[in-house]
């Protein structure tokens, strides 16, 4: 039957449309998802299209240059085989076709050797369709964002057949689909590629910090089971390179680490790059405490060698282990946190250490830290204040000196001593702006005390190390004493053997310029150190602040009682003066005055009192 015929005979145009309709509407539904690949796109836009038009074949093309097509997927409807063996033709050069392909919605041959953009004789096309036994085509361009990247060609094999406009309408959605597919597919390429960019480091193509969260946040789900083992080991890396060197060289040596530990561990733990200078590996299998310790050590082991064969003799790494058995709740980002931490403390020690982290320890830390907070808003706030613990003279019970010493009133309204957070100031640094704070607010004060015979009760204003080390030390006693009108030979500075441990000729210096102010010094806590006599030898000292230790034994500790009576008598033949600390009861206070010892302080006198408690108590008594 004529292709002629074949148009005459078949059910009006309506009926055609709407099995079109059809056929794309379900087309979708089986292309759209996603889980369909573009190869399984592609089959079954073919089939669909080879079943609906009733067409022997339907190829897929893909654009090969400027002038070439390369077939991609065919389908051959007879024998209901996909990509036949010989399928992946390349046909080129393409002639006048190529030019049609940019130019129209489809290519309508009802007879290719008529058809003038089809019919020559020495084209490759021409041979192709000859090979082929291809009478009428119906090719759809596929196009991207109007761009060609192929061709949908629908072709009837022997009898010509004329295309009704309903057919190449159906003809150029297929082309469409297909091109849709393909756009499909590259964006979840680039979408995949971009994924993996975000998850992986650049230099060294291990996963980064972000990736090894889903890991072990996958680790760490309850369906999982028991998750007390669960481990993570954070390696720090430092290659101790040259500045020099440092960008590029150290750069090498850090990807060969990366390689020789991916090489060692790929699989058995997920190894990922979370640092500049950090690795982190999390086991694929839960492990003991020994176990990781093992594991930990043969990293630092690989990556020392590696180092010394990449050219980085001196470099070093330190390891740190976490487990999930010390996390609070299943956190990811904890368990790698804290492994972090665990290196930097193992970092701090010697050479090629590994560190457990200590949930304990950390939580000491937090503690700290929180305390620090605390201290550094009450400061803010103004919540600090300085209380005062009067010195007495033994002889005649007078009021001699006072001690000023820093509180500080908590959130919840309690008044905490110094002894409960100075070495949190210490350590952070904050003890000098509130030493600074003590020294001026106590000069302050000290300026209201009474006076008897000219003379004022002494000011004694603890000193710390760290802001003994401080270059403006001597500024903010000048400045304190101007600005309060306090006398400088009024204000006495208490320092600890630990202020003067570190450079004893810096000390001299410093101490010297001070007493140039007129300002006193004094040696607290004296006897408890370990070279606390050479001071008395070498530098300026005025008084001595004789330990509580040795006071609470007397009077019955012969031991006691004989080094306060030998350092009385040595103060004594140096004319340096000596306060007791600590003296709670009659018994102590007897016993200093019989070994020569004519000032004290502590709870048998006063606690330290508020600036108005102590003039109140002690005003009358100078």
């Amino acid at each position: 039957m004529s292709g002629m015929q074949q148009a005459t005979n078949r059910r009006e145009e309506g009926a055609w449309a709407r099995r079109h309709n059809h056929a794309l509407v379900s087309l979708a539904r089986q292309v759209w998802h996603q889980d369909c690949s573009l190869a399984s796109a592609y089959a079954v836009i073919c089939e669909t299209a080879a079943e609906t038009l009733e067409v022997e074949r339907v190829n897929v093309w893909r654009c090969d240059g400027p002038d070439a097509l390369r077939c991609v997927h065919s389908y051959d409807r007879a024998g209901r085989r996909h990509n036949p063996p010989g399928y992946e033709e390349t046909i080129r050069p393409l002639g006048a076709y190529a030019q049609m392909l940019g130019e129209v919605r489809v290519i309508d041959a009802a007879d290719v050797a008529t058809h003038t953009a089809l019919s020559g004789e020495d084209t490759s096309l021409a041979h192709y369709l000859r090979r082929h036994n291809v009478r009428s085509l119906l090719d759809a361009p596929m196009r991207c964002e109007g761009e060609l990247i192929g061709v949908v060609c629908h072709e009837q094999v022997g009898a010509a057949r004329v295309w009704t406009p309903e057919d190449e309408a159906f003809a150029g959605s297929i082309g469409d689909y297909a091109a849709m597919a393909y756009e499909t597919q590259r964006r979840r390429e680039a979408e995949g590629r971009l994924r993996y960019l975000e998850l992986h480091d650049p230099h060294t193509d291990l996963p980064n910090r972000d990736h090894l969260l889903e890991v072990a946040h996958t680790a760490l789900r309850p369906l999982h089971g028991d998750t007390a083992g669960v481990a993570a080991i954070h390696l720090q890396v430092d290659t101790l390179m040259g500045a020099e060197d440092a960008s590029d060289a150290g750069a090498d040596v850090l990807v060969a680490i990366a390689d020789r530990l991916r090489e060692a561990f790929c699989e058995t733990a997920t190894l990922a790059r979370v640092r500049s200078d950090g690795f982190a590996l999390l086991p694929h299998r839960h492990l003991h405490e020994t176990e990781a310790l093992n594991l930990a050590e043969r990293c630092i082991e690989l990556i020392r060698d590696t180092a010394v064969a990449a050219g980085a003799p001196h470099a070093v790494a330190a390891a740190g282990i976490a487990f999930s058995r010390d996390l609070v709740a299943p956190s990811a980002d904890a368990l790698l946190r804290n492994a972090e931490l665990a290196s930097q403390r193992a970092r701090q020690g010697s050479a090629d250490r590994c560190e457990v982290f200590d949930a304990e320890h950390h939580r000491g830390l937090l503690a700290r830290m929180r305390t620090e907070q605390s201290l550094r808003d009450a400061f803010a706030a103004g919540r600090m204040q300085v209380h005062y613990q009067p010195e007495i003279d033994l002889r005649d019970g007078r009021w001699r000196a006072a001690e000023a010493l820093l509180r500080w009133r908590d959130e919840q309204g309690e008044l905490r001593s110094a002894g409960e957070f100075v070495d949190i100031a210490e350590a952070s640094g904050l003890i000098v702006p509130l030493g600074r704070w003590v020294l001026a607010e106590a000069c302050r004060a000290a300026t209201a005390w009474p006076m008897r015979e000219g003379r004022a009760p002494l000011l004694r204003v603890n000193v710390s190390a760290r802001q003994f080390e401080q270059p403006g030390l001597l500024q903010d006693v000048t400045q304190a004493l101007l600005a309060s009108g306090l006398p400088a030979q009024q204000l006495c500075l208490e320092l600890t053997e630990t202020s003067l441990l570190r450079d004893e000729m810096a000390a001299a210096h410093t101490l010297s310029r001070l007493r140039g102010l007129g300002v006193g010094v004094a040696l607290d806590d004296f006897g408890s150190g370990y070279s606390s006599l050479s001071y008395l030898k070498h530098l300026p000292i005025d008084a001595l602040k004789l330990d509580q230790g040795f006071v609470a034994g007397l009077p019955t500790d012969r031991y006691d009682l004989a080094i306060v009576q030998a350092i009385a008598g040595l103060a004594k033949q140096v004319g340096i003066e000596v306060v007791a600390e600590g003296v709670e009861n009659e018994a102590q206070a007897d016993a200093l005055r019989e070994c020569g010892i004519a000032r004290a302080q502590g709870h048998l006198f006063a606690p330290a009192l508020t600036e108005e408690a102590l003039l109140q108590r002690f005003g009358d008594a100078v």
